[in-house]
C-alpha cells in the first residue's frame, strides 16, 4: 500500500462532502442490509436513495382547507345538535321516535301511481308462461 501526501496551500473542490445525520436504528440497519446485498457502501446506498427522492415530484399540496363534517355550517350545526339530543335518549325512546317519524313520513307521502316496469323474455313461450302466472 502506498500513500501519497501532497502538501499544498490551495483548496481543491471535493466531489463529496462529509455530513452527520441522525437516522432511526431500523433505517440504518435496512441501509446496511441493502449495501451488503448490492456490495456497495452505506454512503452510496443513502446517496442513491436521496437522489431518487429528489428526482421524484414533490407531494401534492392541499389547496384548500378541509371543512369539518359537522358544525361547519348552519345545517351541520343543526345535525350535530340533533345527534347529541338523540344520543342523550335511551335506545327504546330513540326507536319509538324513529318509528313515529316513519309513520308521519308515510302518511304525508304523495300517492304513488301505478308502477311501470320493463320485462324482457327470451321467447314468446316464456312471455306466455309469465302472463298465465300473473293474471289477476
Amino acid at each position: 500500500m502506498c500513500t501519497l501526501v501532497l502538501p499544498s496551500n490551495t483548496e481543491y473542490a471535493m466531489p463529496y462532502a462529509r455530513i452527520a445525520i441522525t437516522l432511526p436504528k431500523d433505517l440504518v440497519a435496512a441501509a446496511d442490509r441493502r449495501a451488503r446485498e448490492i456490495d456497495r457502501s452505506r454512503s452510496r446506498v443513502i446517496a442513491a436513495a436521496l437522489r431518487a427522492y429528489l428526482v421524484s415530484p414533490p407531494p401534492a399540496q392541499v389547496r384548500e382547507a378541509v371543512r369539518p363534517a359537522y358544525g361547519s355550517d348552519a345545517i351541520g350545526s343543526a345535525r350535530r345538535a340533533q345527534l347529541e339530543r338523540d344520543l342523550a335518549r335511551s335506545p327504546a325512546e330513540r326507536l319509538r321516535n324513529a318509528e313515529a317519524a316513519a309513520r308521519t313520513a308515510r302518511a304525508h307521502r304523495a300517492p304513488r301511481g301505478r308502477r311501470h316496469q320493463i320485462i324482457g323474455f327470451d321467447s314468446y313461450d316464456d312471455f306466455y308462461e309469465w302472463k298465465q302466472s300473473h293474471r289477476a
